[in-house]
């Protein structure tokens, strides 16, 4: 993509893969603005930049339209060390002496997004604490505590409605097709019974047809 200008624009969540014979009003939708977005990329004389965790829901097309891929791994001890301090203002924010950021970072083996969350939980923490504001301080049990609430709020979103032993995918299709299976045969009964029913009553009224005529 030409540079011509050090304005980045961001592009986040609107590259999503096409679909293919779109029936839903959604999807065409979906298709449009993709199609769109891929018309301004070429006419567009400057730097785009495309951020996103799940880089395989991108379209295809954006492939060719990006020049430089850069992977974001998660941080090491060093860096999460450095991510907890400048969550911090240095002189503003007011810690414990117990306070020590190496300790949390190789305690912890978290994102920097996390970090943040448990920074302001354990802001939140202190400034609750009884007592003049003026002697508040962030301790490091507040910060251990706020971490473990945040990864404890992870575990509760990764849960599984389906508990161990419960039935899987194919499991539950096949289910579904014996149970349309069984209403199939319950269906073609009725109707059997029905037709039968029909000749029945046909033989009959011949019958009676018969014996008026002698």
């Amino acid at each position: 993509m030409t540079t011509t200008t050090s304005r980045p624009r961001l592009v986040d969540d609107c590259g999503v893969r096409r679909t293919t014979g779109a029936a839903q009003a959604y999807q065409r939708e979906s298709n449009t603005v993709v199609n769109v977005l891929l018309k301004e990329l070429e006419a567009f004389n400057g730097v785009v930049i495309f951020a996103t965790n799940l880089a395989v829901n991108f379209d295809p097309a954006f492939e060719r339209r990006i020049r430089t891929h850069v992977r974001f791994e998660m941080p090491g001890v060093d860096e999460r060390e450095q991510i907890w301090r400048v969550q911090l203002h240095p002189l503003k924010t007011p810690l414990g002496p117990d306070v020590n950021f190496r300790v949390l970072a190789e305690r912890y083996e978290v994102s920097g997004g996390d970090i943040k969350n448990a920074v302001l939980k354990a802001a939140t923490m202190a400034a609750a604490e009884p007592g003049d504001d003026s002697a508040k301080r962030i301790q490091q049990s507040q910060f251990e505590r706020a971490m473990e609430e945040v990864l404890s709020g992870k575990n509760v979103m990764q849960q599984s409605l389906f508990g161990e032993g419960a039935p899987t995918a194919e499991d539950r299709m096949m289910r579904a097709v014996e149970a349309a299976e069984l209403r199939w045969r319950k269906t073609a009964q009725v109707a059997v019974g029905m037709a039968a029913g029909g000749i029945l009553l046909g033989l009959l009224a011949v019958i009676v047809a018969l014996v008026r005529a002698f």
